[in-house]
């Protein structure tokens, strides 16, 4: 798989994440994670995958989070916030209503939620969920939005950053891309340009 890890982080996000699951298109090559410049935090995700392989690749890989995108369960996530000490966003897949009541168990064991459009694929498919449904969210804790984000969904987020959400941030992926895995770096120059309109 092609990927431009370094020429997308020389744009300065926040945070890069490098995806360990077989049936992604996607999935990170293992040989190597490179260098990235100081303030870029890495973020392994992982769906559904033992405790031990997670663990592994935090020490080979350092990672700073953990983005679990898969069915892992309260118990799993403390355990893995016992063992890692790395920071924890569990994965939440919407489509047309979301129950936030499921949320609770997550609370003291996850650092921030993630929400996502559910589809066939583990994310990736590349269309949003309807927004709206976060006027619902009854937590304090950060979440980070995801789901077919492109440079169309900017104004929009740009919207929910000034409601009283704790939105935290955005995860982008295959409306900047050329091929999986090969970002398009002129897209992403607009989408740090929009973002801080």
């Amino acid at each position: 798989m092609k990927h431009n890890t370094l020429e997308v982080a020389q744009l300065q996000p926040d945070y890069l994440g490098f995806i360990f699951f077989e049936k992604s298109k996607r999935n990170y090559d293992k040989a190597h994670i490179e260098i990235l410049p100081e303030g870029i935090k890495k973020v392994g995700v992982f769906v559904d995958a033992s405790i031990a392989f997670v663990l592994d690749n935090i020490r080979q890989f350092q990672f700073d989070v953990i983005q679990l995108h898969g069915s892992e369960t309260p118990e799993y996530c403390k355990r893995l916030q016992t063992d890692s000490k790395v920071e924890l966003w569990k994965v939440f897949s919407i489509k047309d209503h979301f129950d936030f009541s499921v949320l609770e168990a997550y609370e003291a064991v996850i650092d921030k939620f993630l929400f996502d459009t559910k589809g066939k694929e583990k994310g990736g498919n590349g269309y949003t969920f309807d927004w709206r449904i976060l006027q619902n969210y009854p937590s304090q804790k950060p979440f980070m939005l995801s789901g077919g984000i492109g440079l169309g969904e900017i104004p929009a987020v740009n919207e929910l950053k000034k409601t009283q959400l704790p939105l935290f941030g955005i995860d982008v992926n295959s409306k900047f891309e050329d091929e999986p895995g090969l970002k398009n770096i002129n897209l992403l120059k607009s989408l740090v340009r929009d973002l801080n309109r």
